[in-house]
């Protein structure tokens, strides 16, 4: 039974620039007549204090909200964050105390299918958490189109993609969303990451594995995946690769994460599982052994993909192939969230599953969009080939291996027994990036000393790369970055004869000038101000 908190509530948390933009973004959709949005927000985002901050606006502006979640253990945590915000709330939920006066109340939809008055609770916004589930679930598409079709409904989600037919967008008449996740690393709220796939050879054999409402036959993945020389491989590859760091493992069902923790304690590593009959209270305990380091690994069937939020966890095993690529995100996820505290920098996945290959990397999500039954096409790339030297996997773009130079001319097929390093198209570019302002460099240098015209730099670069290269890299190519005036100067005689000789106008040399000189101080150079 809750017990009500007397202590006074602390300060609401502040919110970071792009999570208000985010929330102001979703009122102008509002004041557009949109009453159906969804809001995506990725691993690291912020959901939490997102959500809290909508709730306590419904609250200030008199409204009333119902807060959907689709996992008991869901509550608690959705409590937490209105306490942050000073909010009443009441409860549909066994053991919690019902309160129909409160302006929130927050509602499992295990017990909202045994309770009848909230469907006469007038609420005028609806919060679906894990939108992707919880909208498609019998009480959702009730609330939606039967109980409560006036309400505002926001469905909140870390990706909108979900196996079926039906797709959020389906529901949903718009969205916004947070930074994709390269974004947020790039600000700091996530932690980069490091991925290890198995070779071709040795990854999981699903070639007798079924499809069951558009995933793998669990049954089917156990016979493929819960066989001792595959748990025996993954553990002999933690501890060549990450041994000492806290992990968790996510696996196909109970008897696998019982096999995979027994591995583990077999070789003195301290391990233990976790599953859907695992009570709350012992949820919480192995959790916080886990942060404090008393236990290094934990394995999980289906419980640690949603509602687990212990940032020191450094390491995730993918040992459950799937074609979600929402628990493919969410299980990455897990692994991605800083943590000062314990000093982590990294995140690192082990995939045993083939997952990555099959469903990409969280950093190749360029944007966002809500997909249809009639358009359910995601921004997220796939890897296009594995080379067959290392193993690594590289784009469709990439004619040399990045990590053992082998080139795509001839295919010889050689095996290896070790988990490999893998990147993401995100990583690959920065590589690949790397490679392209060397040649734009040389090339660009042997333009200017041979006379030649800056246009044929750029044609061999798109010869070369298949692509055109960015305008912002040619900044201090030739001369670096402090240039002398009379660096300057021997330039803009170089280009003014180019232009004559090709019959380009004044305004075509002072552009190529500022590409390499930037666009401060150029008067002084053509017309001596």
């Amino acid at each position: 039974m809750q017990l009500e908190d007397r202590s006074p509530p602390p300060a609401p948390p502040s919110l970071r620039p792009y999570q208000n933009q985010l929330i102001k973004d979703l009122y102008i959709k509002l004041g557009e007549g949109h009453r159906r949005i969804a809001i995506i927000a990725g691993t690291g985002a912020g959901k939490t204090v997102i959500g809290g901050k909508i709730c306590a606006d419904t609250v200030a502006r008199g409204c009333r909200l119902l807060f959907i979640v689709h996992l008991d253990v869901l509550v608690g945590q959705t409590y937490e964050k209105m306490q942050a915000f000073g909010l009443r709330c009441g409860f549909i939920k066994a053991g919690w105390k019902e309160d129909p006066t409160a302006p929130i109340q927050i509602a499992s939809i295990q017990t909202m299918a045994q309770r009848d008055w909230w469907r006469t609770w007038k609420a005028h916004v609806v919060f679906f958490d894990e939108g992707h589930t919880t909208v498609f679930s019998q009480i959702g598409q009730e609330i939606i189109y039967e109980t409560h079709p006036k309400a505002v409904h926001l469905a909140m989600t870390a990706t909108p993609y979900r196996l079926g037919k039906e797709q959020l967008g389906d529901h949903m008449q718009t969205l916004v969303a947070s930074p994709v996740p390269a974004e947020l690393q790039k600000m700091g709220f996530l932690s980069s990451m490091r991925y290890y796939g198995m070779p071709k050879d040795t990854q999981i054999d699903l070639a007798g594995v079924r499809t069951v409402a558009g995933d793998f036959d669990e049954r089917d993945l156990k016979n493929a995946c819960d066989r001792p020389e595959l748990v025996d491989r993954i553990v002999e590859e933690w501890q060549r690769l990450t041994p000492g760091k806290r992990t968790i493992a996510f696996c196909v069902d109970i008897e696998h994460a019982r096999h995979v923790a027994e591995a583990f304690r077999a070789i003195g590593v301290s391990a233990d599982l976790v599953d859907g009959g695992t009570p709350i209270k012992e949820r919480h305990r192995l959790y916080g052994e886990l942060g404090s380091g008393k236990l290094l690994v934990l394995t999980s069937c289906n419980v640690i993909s949603i509602g687990f939020d212990e940032p020191s966890v450094e390491v995730g095993l993918l040992l459950r192939p799937t074609q979600s690529r929402a628990l493919h995100i969410q299980q990455i996820g897990r692994v991605m969230r800083i943590s000062p505290q314990t000093g982590k920098t990294q995140g690192i996945i082990l995939d045993q599953a083939g997952n990555l290959q099959r469903l990409g990397f969280p950093e190749d999500t360029q944007s966002y969009r809500l997909p249809t039954q009639r358009d359910p096409g995601d921004s997220q790339a796939k890897p296009a080939k594995q080379c067959p030297q290392c193993n690594r996997l590289v784009w469709g773009f990439i004619t040399q291996c990045p990590g053992c130079g082998f080139a795509w001319e001839t295919e010889p097929q050689i095996r290896t027994e070790a988990l490999v390093e893998v990147h993401s198209e995100h990583k690959l570019r920065q590589m690949h990036k790397q490679e392209m302002l060397e040649f734009l460099q040389v090339h660009r240098r042997r333009s200017f000393q041979e006379g030649a015209s800056p246009n044929w730099t750029k044609n061999r670069f798109r010869q070369e790369f298949g692509c055109s290269p960015d305008v912002t890299w040619y900044r201090g190519l030739i001369f670096g970055d402090n240039p002398s005036l009379n660096d300057k100067i021997e330039y803009r005689n170089y280009l003014a004869k180019i232009g004559a000789r090709q019959g380009k106008d004044l305004t075509w040399v002072i552009e190529e000038y500022q590409q390499e000189f930037g666009e401060e101080g150029w008067q002084e150079v053509f017309y001596g101000k």
